[in-house]
């Protein structure tokens, strides 16, 4: 296998190095190695780093697990630059050996376990303090493992948004034991289904969890979950679970807590235009945004290497500041609904906070709102912004 040396964060990391056929894409490398995964690395040198700060625990003394870990780089990177005692997993051959050089290569046989198996016997066999999964496509099926694996800090990458956002119906109902659906939110909905399939996972454990930070970049979902063990909290993470009734045909949407069937059927159609609801979940409905978290995570960017820390600062601000409310609305969406030409989404934010409703960017699109206002409020407010000219 041919390398070559790259460079990011404090570290330096030997890479397959691609071939000169047609067809290679990353996937068909020997030894899984994503340019474009730099942000999220950054992200999480930033957010892991911000956990242990406030957990006032020295680094060496908290264990990391990144157990698919290809070229190492992400389990190298924590080593090197947060300090903490690194084990570094994969079950490909190539990729174990590749593990190993770059520990060396890096002067850090000390701090970093290199090892090779399966991802879940491994963490079936051990616990972390902090579990890093992410797998090329779907974490479904390591999802029960890792929640039996970490001790504080589980951080959960999904590449499969289509089955997550309702895009591929049958398999997300397959793998996340929830129905999504594929509305203007999708991203979203993605999200919450990861956190709830997390959250039921943890719960089987008798572990409850606490969101600290979730983006949706790309074409992945990003989650770091904050584990806190017992029965009541298990119990009280449940209870943020749940569903959204949607309508197709006017974008009322509703969300309920709970699973039990009384409260989710019997619902005759919707309170707004009449049509028929569909309804997605269960899923997440708490908080997916700690903000006094993301706020440690963007001193943590602030210090570090350029790289893509200026992209992942952008990201970060947006989750700290959007409300904590279930879905949210598409800008260009409500516009065509109501026959009027898109015009500053900064104007209906601003008219609805006037109005006295709460109102905010979000991450998840730059054409989303989030808002506790219901949909015939905001369908008022947008006519009202955007026709201001045509009634003068």
């Amino acid at each position: 296998m041919s390398t070559h040396v790259i460079c990011e964060g404090n570290i330096r990391v030997r890479v397959p190095l691609p071939d000169d056929s047609s067809d290679f894409t990353i996937s068909s490398a020997s030894v899984f190695y994503n340019p474009e995964m730099e942000l999220n690395r950054d992200i999480t040198v930033a957010a892991i780093s911000g956990f242990i700060d406030r957990t006032g625990v020295e680094p060496a003394s908290i264990s990391y697990a990144d157990v698919m870990s290809a070229s190492g780089i992400r389990g190298i990177r924590i080593a090197g630059e947060v300090g903490l005692k690194c084990w570094l997993n994969d079950w490909n051959q190539d990729a174990y050996e590749l593990i190993q050089e770059n520990i060396k290569f890096n002067g850090l046989e000390e701090s970093c376990t290199p090892s090779h198996q399966n991802a879940n016997t491994l963490m079936h066999q051990e616990q972390f303090d902090i579990v890093d999964l992410d797998p090329f496509g779907s974490p479904a099926p390591f999802l029960d493992a890792a929640a039996r694996s970490a001790r504080r800090l589980l951080c959960i990458t999904a590449t499969d948004t289509a089955p997550l956002c309702g895009a591929h119906l049958k398999s997300g109902i397959r793998k996340y034991a929830a129905v999504p659906l594929n509305t203007e939110y999708h991203r979203e909905m993605g999200a919450r289904v990861l956190l709830g399939a997390a959250a039921r996972a943890l719960a089987r454990r008798d572990k409850g969890m606490n969101v600290l930070l979730t983006h949706v970049t790309r074409h992945y979902v990003r989650v770091y979950l904050e584990i806190i063990k017992g029965v009541s909290h298990a119990d009280s993470t449940m209870e943020k679970m749940g569903f959204i009734s949607h309508c197709i045909h006017c974008g009322f949407r509703e969300w309920e807590s709970g699973l039990t069937p009384e409260q989710v059927f019997g619902l005759s159609g919707c309170p707004n235009c009449g049509k028929n609801l569909k309804l997605a979940g269960p899923l997440w409905l708490g908080r997916i945004q700690e903000p006094d978290f993301c706020g440690a995570v963007l001193k943590e960017l602030e210090t570090r290497k350029p790289g893509k820390c200026k992209e992942a600062m952008k990201i970060v601000v947006f989750c700290k500041d959007e409300l904590n409310i279930p879905t949210f609305y598409d800008h260009h969406w409500l516009c065509k609904k109501n026959g009027v030409s898109p015009g500053p989404i900064s104007d209906l934010i601003s008219a609805l906070k006037d109005a006295g409703f709460m109102a905010s960017r979000t991450h998840f699109t730059g054409t989303g709102v989030k808002t506790d206002a219901g949909i015939n409020n905001i369908n008022d407010e947008l006519t009202f912004v955007f026709n201001k000219d045509s009634l003068k």
